[in-house]
């Protein structure tokens, strides 16, 4: 079968263009995509049947060989901003958190509170 990426695809008008790996666009129309499939992203690898028809070449029977990323990927921090951030958060917890813990007691409340606040926020930069 055929491989290509999504050239473009528009969900209203239900029909848009792979690029094929063998060169040249395909035409997809709204039926050849995988039940539960209502839009595809540019750039996106797919495997697909072809036809011949009097328009020209038609996919069929698209498969989709890599997910689109998901809106949390897209909205994903920079490697180097992560970088200040995770930085940021050890000095804070060295200077804040860390010399009562030496002293053998635990933070106060308040301290603890954006200690965890802090820590939850980098953690949910880093998840995917």
């Amino acid at each position: 079968m055929p491989t290509g990426r999504v050239k473009w695809y528009d969900a209203d008008k239900g029909y848009g263009f792979l690029t094929s790996d063998e060169g040249g666009d395909v035409f997809v129309p709204k039926g050849a995509l995988p039940a539960g499939i209502t839009d595809l992203k540019g750039g996106q690898r797919v495997e697909f049947g072809v036809v011949k028809s009097r328009r020209g070449t038609q996919a069929l029977g698209l498969k989709l060989l890599e997910a689109p990323p998901s809106v949390a990927e897209l909205r994903r921090r920079p490697a180097e901003e992560l970088h200040g951030l995770v930085d940021d958060m050890i000095k804070y917890l060295e200077a804040k958190v860390q010399p009562d813990l030496r002293r053998g007691r635990h933070p106060d409340r308040k301290t603890a509170q954006q200690a965890a606040k802090l820590v939850h926020a980098v953690a949910r930069e880093l998840e995917v």
